[in-house]
């Protein structure tokens, strides 16, 4: 038996930017060992595998090398992105996803995918032990998302951009990850970020829908915005709109195909 795989690079309308994700389309629902093995073979930051439920909705798992994951925002919107520009879903009707997270719903407008995500709340907490020490700098607030995430933020994006944590130091913390975020230095967007999860097996990940589940929480209420835009600085960089609802969160952005393949 063989299915179909495609590799998209998300969050970017050009190739080799933006965040990749492998998408494998299955007949059934697959057992989670090989699944596992699967994501660990293709060894980018998330493959997610799809399977029909009814007409409209889908059910929908994501993985990292390491380990799965409970919420995935570049690789539900490299998702959507195949079942419409490969024919498999309507390109005039909505995408839901069910997850283990809850249910994603997914519309396209102009070539951006908007996707309906829960918001991620989060607490300020003390800054944990060794954490200075493994990012390299005083963050000027720390954060615990839901997520199990550290959401801290720095004095400035030139901060930001210089940072080189120490990733086996980060490894040792209980946590997915690390977020780490600026006000951004000029007027293209409201702010920026960067992202570490070694735990899961991803050093630093490119542009990350999930953190922005919280990061547009935590900038709506410094800036008094609903709207607002996000850049994640990492090499390969990403956009990220946020728009902030009362009980769920819009993150839109846009995808590019780069592989069509089969998995044997």
């Amino acid at each position: 038996m063989s299915f179909r795989l495609f590799h998209v690079d998300a969050f970017t309308q050009f190739p080799f930017s933006g965040n990749p994700a492998a998408v494998c389309i299955l007949p059934s629902p697959a057992d989670e060992t090989w699944m596992q093995r699967v994501a660990s073979e293709i060894n980018l930051s998330e493959t997610a595998f799809i399977v029909k439920k009814d007409s409209g909705s889908y059910f929908i798992r994501w993985y990292a090398p390491k380990g799965a994951v409970d919420l995935c925002g570049h690789a539900t919107l490299a998702s959507a992105h195949i079942l419409w520009n490969e024919g498999l879903h309507p390109i005039d009707q909505e995408i839901e996803f069910v997850t283990n997270s809850g249910k994603i719903i997914c519309e396209t407008s102009e070539n951006w995918i908007m996707m309906k995500f829960p918001i991620i709340e989060f607490k300020e907490e003390k800054i944990p032990l060794g954490m200075i020490d493994s990012i390299g700098i005083k963050p000027k607030f720390c954060g615990k998302t839901s997520l199990n995430d550290f959401l801290l933020e720095v004095e400035s994006e030139d901060i930001l951009k210089d940072l080189n944590p120490d990733f086996r130091k980060i490894q040792n913390f209980s946590c997915r990850g690390v977020i780490v975020t600026a006000s951004a230095s000029s007027d293209d967007c409201d702010f920026v970020s960067r992202f570490f999860a070694p735990s899961i097996g991803i050093d630093e990940d490119p542009a990350t829908g999930s953190s922005h589940c919280s990061l547009g929480v935590f900038w709506s209420e410094k800036l008094s915005k609903k709207k607002l835009i996000g850049k994640q600085i990492s090499k390969r960089g990403g956009i990220i709109r946020i728009n902030i609802h009362q009980d769920n969160i819009t993150l839109s952005g846009q995808a590019v195909t780069l592989v069509r393949a089969e998995l044997f």
